[in-house]
């Protein structure tokens, strides 16, 4: 008997954190491995991973990690993830290879589990191969993946657009997408973020027209961000600089390095003449190049605005272009950073949602696709559950019955046996780790209740000290706070803490033995009570209590 299984571990019913799954038999190929950008309720996460312990536990049967292209909410988690499934192979196109290599090297990881792909040159694991195709994104080597099983193909389409312009290693395989469905797709996964805009993506995504017109009219430096793998971005600015008299100066060292291999390997066409260096950076008609770091969107260009970056002060003639998308959670972020750039007086250039789209397939993208796959059954992926929604009643415009359309959330498992959909419910264990700086281990629920806690109401220390010999208080208690009120105008209340902490003391000494738990835990429910009647607040309690 065949048997498919088809679940996320994470990506359904969320942007970022994309990883899929995809059992053949006994084997599991995972499609992707991202990261999910932390939002400003997080309290100092820098972002998010799915819980990888099911593959952790199934280990010997993964096959490989596939991934589709080089952005960080497909590939962001392999740094945190790639030790725990030692063996395990991670297959990409030779750009989105380069990049995993970097990011693995800069954290010490060994990077001999790499391998790279060429399009239209399958694996064959058994009676499964895998078969990468490329699709047109914002950059370049990405690649869509046929997974072909003794029951049909199953496709898989991350990001994609139709753009016949998008050329080269941009360009995608049309011809190649459509000999696949001749070939029989049992299933299609397509992503869903665009499922609701109306017509083709295309050509909503191109900025050429926006930057030229920047550069023609504003006669001071430009500082455009960007983020570091949106090659397509970056190209489109070199081309209408190059019609300038103007120089980019590339400004970091990733994106430096980026930039020189793209060079090197024809995935970016640029007239060397335009690249300046440190020297050109006060020079008025220079355009400044930076981009955003991986774990936190807008720092580098916050820096500049806030007046932190060593290199480049602003000017009040300067413009600042954000080639950059609102990230979902950091819009607060993002224009609370519009409102800082405009008290520095310097001019702004955003691209608007409704006008500029990013390179992600649009409703007649989607429809398009169904198409020319002719699948059996169609799972919407990637997006939050309206977006699926969304993607689900397109298909069904196209001739794909209702019930053969999957609608699932992360953990949920579509099965396919003998080339039939199951009606048998199935889960597989899913979750998210918080990453905070370079601890790969998970921050937990406790700690960010905690840190919670501390940013709502402050923290509250009592500290005393005890005679080792009669166990009478010698000094103490004291009463710090942080975050909680201001001591010189709250004495009363300050001096009841510390007679309800010295009773709760002197109750708990039984002769030469004294219960410091006890006394800790009495300190933090009664001094709780007491703060919570008289001020509202419960600020976190700690007691330090020693003896001497």
């Amino acid at each position: 008997m065949s048997k498919i299984k088809l679940y996320a571990l994470g990506g359904l019913n969320e942007n970022g954190k994309n990883m899929y799954c995809i059992e053949a038999d006994k084997d599991i190929y995972v499609i992707d491995a991202g990261l999910q950008y932390a939002d400003e309720s997080t309290l100092g996460i820098d972002y998010m991973i799915p819980n990888i312990n099911y593959l952790k536990n199934n280990v010997k049967r993964i096959k490989g990690i596939f991934l589709t292209h080089g952005h960080y909410e497909n590939v962001g988690a392999l740094t945190d993830i790639i030790e725990d499934l030692p063996n395990v192979k991670v297959y990409g196109s030779k750009f989105t290879i380069d990049i995993v290599k970097k990011e693995l090297e800069e954290y010490k990881i060994n990077s001999k589990c790499l391998v790279e792909l060429k399009p239209n040159k399958a694996v064959n694991f058994g009676n499964v191969k895998v078969f990468p195709v490329s699709l047109s994104h914002s950059i370049p080597d990405n690649f869509g993946y046929a997974i072909y099983t003794k029951d049909g193909v199953i496709f898989y389409a991350s990001d994609f657009v139709f753009d016949s312009l998008m050329r080269g290693p941009y360009q995608t395989d049309i011809g190649k997408l459509a000999y696949i469905g001749k070939q029989g797709v049992l299933c299609l996964m397509a992503e869903s973020i665009y499922a609701p805009n109306k017509g083709h993506t295309t050509p909503n995504h191109r900025i050429a027209n926006l930057i030229r017109e920047t550069l023609t009219k504003n006669e001071g430096r430009i500082i455009y961000n960007v983020l570091n793998s949106h090659l397509y971005r970056i190209q489109e600015l070199f081309d209408e600089v190059a019609k300038t008299e103007r120089k980019v100066v590339i400004m970091g060292k990733r994106l430096q390095s980026i930039i020189n291999d793209a060079i090197k390997d024809n995935y970016l066409i640029v007239n060397k003449k335009c690249i300046g260096d440190l020297s050109n950076i006060n020079d008025k008609d220079v355009v400044i190049l930076n981009s955003n770091e991986r774990e936190r969107p807008y720092f580098t260009i916050s820096k500049i605005v806030n007046g932190y970056d060593k290199f480049i002060k602003l000017k009040s003639d300067d413009t600042i272009f954000l080639a950059t998308p609102v990230y979902e959670g950091r819009e607060k972020t993002f224009y609370k950073l519009l409102d800082d750039i405009s008290k520095q007086g310097v001019n702004i250039v955003t691209l608007s949602p409704k006008k500029y789209l990013s390179h992600h397939a649009s409703s007649e993208d989607l429809m398009m696709l169904i198409d020319l796959m002719n699948p059996k059954y169609y799972f919407p992926i990637k997006g939050e559950y309206r977006n699926q929604v969304a993607n689900a009643e397109l298909a069904t415009k196209v001739g794909i019955p209702n019930e053969n359309i999957i609608l699932k959330e992360n953990g949920d498992v579509a099965t396919i046996k003998n080339g039939k959909l199951s009606e048998e419910p199935e889960k597989v264990p899913v979750g998210v780790i918080s990453i905070d700086g370079d601890n790969s281990d998970d921050i937990g629920e406790v700690v960010l209740k905690d840190r919670e806690m501390l940013s709502n109401n402050g923290i509250l220390i009592v500290s005393a000290t005890i005679s080792k010999k009669d166990k009478t208080i010698l000094a103490g208690p004291e009463i710090m706070t942080r975050g909680f009120i201001y001591v010189k105008d709250s004495t009363e209340l300050i001096n009841n803490i510390k007679k309800i902490c010295s009773d709760i003391i002197k109750t708990n000494t039984n002769g030469n033995y004294i219960e410091y738990n006890k006394i800790k835990l009495s300190i933090r429910d009664e001094v709780g009570k007491y703060l919570l009647n008289e001020t509202g607040n419960k600020p976190m309690i700690i007691s330090v209590l020693q003896e001497i």
